[in-house]
């Protein structure tokens, strides 16, 4: 994905070095610097292998059983296709107290990063991008907790994993990976009723492949349905604007980036037989070649290699989708311009069934919407050109099931945000941006309210001297407030390196840092990590 010189001057530069991130389980390795560090002057051909600094996955003190589920090197754009079957020993099939699933990766020489998924069953389980290596070889792994997944892992199911990767004489890289899943049985103290087994969904339904936006596709629920979610793994790659989606401007902007009359706003709709069911802020990912590659040599943006699907809780629409026919469901992109490529949103459809009734009936009963996003964008030309850009949505929209405990009332009440702010020279050797975008959903049940509120930063600001050095200052913020839980996950880095050079001529250097932070009742962790030139320096924790 990466573009080295190919449109305005500072983002040609930006792209030349870019590729093509539920949780809070990311993991990547463990490490702490031993004593003294010696950090060199800039960039060698070897550095610190990729980690953050997010809490490890907690998991169960029961017995274990892992399963490979894939392992293969990725070259080309061939997927890997297998059958996993699960394991035994580890408790009945379905009623696993935890499901984890980890990823080790190693690449050398040099490469791009890649986008990549899994697939099980035909449903996405995980989606990541991969680090970006230095010339002598770094080595990563990856953990998620995919125990919602485990109705979809009790039986044999087809495996299909895709990085799709160019080897050639000159990108030399090899991705080579191993898939693991490890599953722990019930903790005897609990009833199988207890398990985190009772949360997971009876039904995980697949809509679209990897590599698609979901458009005209086809969705049959149980007629039973009584709670009912879609999860989107939406991401902008490709190496071209959409990848750098927050960047586009309007038509009238002179920028190399151009986008369509929204600008830079973007959002995810999900809809059903042509109605809004759901509304989200994307993600601004950064992948690990975005703006300078010297920003992630060591610390990854958050969620980059675990991308975070987005959640529509979909609950209200369950009396219409319990008629057991089939509905059209759609997942788009708002913003981007008509015929512009780049993005995918593969959808899963999670249910629960009410098992004591054949049919669950009720009422789509409230229903708020504005028939489409406000947004304004502002556009003033001259020696330092700017685009102000400023959108906001919202749904609300409730409804009730007469189960077999009883009539259950749900109402999903969310609302975006968006402001960007963006300034240029006409040769785009200056480029600033900040972004910051709100997502805050309510649920309530039956006068139970469920809170979380999302908020994204993006802070970046990018020079090119007349020694031809690119110099990019970055700040991102992952914020989330969860029910009471606060989580933080912010990264700095300040990296420069000489344009249009070999590699052994660019001296590169940089400083990075990451802290993670947890907050709530009976909760804390506060781990922070920080680099120079790819050496790790720092690796403290606070709780």
């Amino acid at each position: 994905m990466e573009q080295l010189t190919t449109r305005g001057r500072l983002r040609r530069a930006a792209l030349a070095l870019a590729a093509a991130a539920t949780t809070l389980g990311l993991t990547l390795g463990a490490a702490s610097p031993a004593g003294a560090v010696t950090v060199p002057a800039e960039f060698g051909t070897d550095y610190h292998d990729p980690l953050t600094a997010a809490p490890a996955i907690t998991t169960p003190h029961t017995k274990s059983c892992s399963v490979t589920v894939a392992e293969a090197k990725f070259k080309d754009f061939t997927p890997y296709t297998g059958t996993y079957t699960p394991p035994t020993g580890c408790g009945t099939p379905g009623r696993w107290s935890k499901v984890v699933l980890r990823m080790d990766g190693s690449v050398a020489g040099r490469q791009y990063d890649r986008l990549g998924y899994l697939d099980i069953g035909g449903v996405e389980v995980f989606r990541t991008s991969t680090p970006e290596p230095s010339q002598d070889g770094i080595d990563w792994s990856v953990e998620k907790d995919v125990t919602r997944y485990e109705k979809t892992l009790s039986g044999e199911q087809s495996v299909d994993m895709l990085i799709g990767n160019v080897v050639n004489d000159t990108y030399t890289g090899v991705l080579d990976v191993k898939v693991t899943l490890t599953f722990y049985a019930p903790e005897p103290s609990r009833t199988a009723s207890a398990t985190s087994a009772a949360s997971a969904p009876d039904q995980v339904i697949p809509l679209s492949d990897a590599d698609s936006v979901t458009s005209g596709a086809k969705l049959t629920t149980p007629r039973n349905s009584e709670r009912i979610l879609a999860e989107v793994y939406a991401t902008g790659s490709g190496g071209g604007c959409e990848e750098f989606w927050y960047s586009a401007v309007t038509p009238s902007a002179s920028y190399s980036c151009q986008g369509g009359e929204d600008g830079p706003y973007r959002e995810v709709e999900v809809s059903i037989d042509g109605k809004v069911a759901g509304v989200a802020s994307p993600y601004p990912n950064v992948w690990t070649g975005g703006w300078s590659p010297y920003l992630w040599s060591v610390l990854p943006s958050p969620t980059a290699l675990d991308v975070r699907p987005l959640e529509f809780d979909l609950t209200p629409f369950a009396v219409e989708l319990n008629d057991g026919k089939a509905h059209t469901v759609d997942v788009s992109v708002l913003g981007v311009p008509s015929g512009q490529t780049g993005w995918s949103a593969p959808t899963n459809i999670l249910v629960w069934q009410d098992t004591h009734k054949s049919v669950v009936t009720g009422a789509l009963t409230s229903y708020k919407a504005s028939s489409a996003p406000k947004v304004t964008n502002t556009y003033e030309d001259g020696s330092l050109r700017s685009l102000v850009t400023e959108g906001a949505h919202s749904l609300k929209v409730s409804g009730y099931l007469d189960t077999s405990h009883g009539r259950v009332t749900t109402t999903v009440d969310r609302s975006l945000t968006t402001a960007i702010t963006h300034h240029w020279t006409p040769e785009e050797n200056t480029d600033n941006q900040t972004g910051r975008w709100t997502d805050a959903q309510k649920v309530t049940v039956n006068g139970h309210t469920s809170r979380t509120d999302r908020t994204y930063t993006l802070d970046g600001r990018s020079t090119i001297d007349t020694d031809n050095r690119l110099r990019v200052i970055m700040s991102i913020d992952d914020h989330a407030r969860t029910d009471g839980i606060l989580s933080d996950d912010r990264y700095a880095g300040d990296a420069t390196f000489t344009l249009g050079v070999a590699r052994e001529d660019r001296h590169a250097v940089a400083t990075t840092s990451e802290r993670y932070r947890l907050r709530g009742a009976g909760v804390c962790y506060d781990h922070t990590l920080a680099t120079e030139q790819g050496v790790l320096t720092k690796d403290v924790r606070r709780c």
